[in-house]
């Protein structure tokens, strides 16, 4: 189990990089903003509805607590389905030693249904990817993977458009003994063309007996996500706001980079 405190200041790398980038290149197209061009598959650590553009792709990389790092390849194919697969581990960044996942991680995610102006758009999918790190002596990731899961999104017009999103999960790391169904629910809501504000509660019914990790409070997140420029968005997560992970350090920062381009 991991117990040292990162000393590493994410947020400061994200300030750097915003500062770096010259304002009139702030006209999104990412998917972040009220001009944004690409749907966000990911509220924070659960998934969304949305799919990649049919023939495009994404490169996503999360840097956590811990000097860990973790890369991922994802490929939107007819416009419905898309299939992605990640890797990574902790005490990469640093001068700790490196701690490997287990295993990489898999995801896969069909839209049933398309949104429409009363009905949200409805996604199935399977996702074994979890975050912030393994823990071996558990066999789980300190957030567990989402495993078997369904959501909903729906779009609105608000001073800019608000998105809601929930769903419910199955997840497939049940050594710790709780095997419960779980849900979630999240928002976002844009700011000007190229920035958006992001809440997501993740219930952690799956995480909340005695041989688990949580304490039954759930999961609570937020984000500030950027677009500087096509297909790129950059989000700073603080994670655990109820600090209810006994595995984890109370409240954490993540800095993620989504590219997104055609093949």
């Amino acid at each position: 189990m991991m117990t040292r405190r990162s000393r590493s200041h994410p947020e400061l790398l994200l300030l750097f990089v915003l500062v770096l980038l010259s304002p009139s290149r702030l006209a999104a197209q990412g998917s972040a903003g009220t001009g944004a061009r690409i749907e966000p598959r990911y509220i924070i650590d659960m998934p969304t509805a949305g799919i990649l553009a049919s023939g495009t792709y994404a490169i996503d990389a999360r840097f956590y607590g811990n000097g860990g790092l973790l890369v991922g390849f994802t490929a939107g194919l007819f416009g419905r389905l898309d299939i992605g697969i990640s890797y990574g581990g902790t005490g990469l960044l640093g001068s700790e030693g490196p701690v490997m996942n287990e295993a990489p991680g898999f995801v896969i995610k069909g839209r049933l249904l398309e949104e429409s102006v009363v009905a949200p758009a409805v996604a199935l999918g399977f996702d074994s990817q979890g975050y912030d790190g393994y823990i071996k002596e558990m066999s789980r990731y300190v957030v567990k993977s989402p495993g078997f899961f369904g959501v909903v999104s729906k779009n609105y017009d608000l001073l800019g458009y608000l998105s809601i999103h929930g769903g419910v999960n199955y997840s497939l790391e049940r050594a710790d003994g709780d095997q419960d169904v779980n849900f979630f629910a999240g928002a976002e809501k844009s700011l000007f063309s190229f920035a958006s504000l992001v809440a997501e509660y993740n219930l952690g019914m799956n995480d909340s007996n005695q041989g688990a990790s949580g304490k039954g409070r759930g999961y609570l997140n937020a984000a500030l996500n950027v677009s500087p420029g096509k297909g790129l968005t950059i989000g700073l997560f603080v994670k655990d706001i109820l600090q209810n992970g006994r595995a984890g350090e109370g409240v954490t920062r993540t800095i993620k980079i989504e590219f997104v381009t055609p093949f």
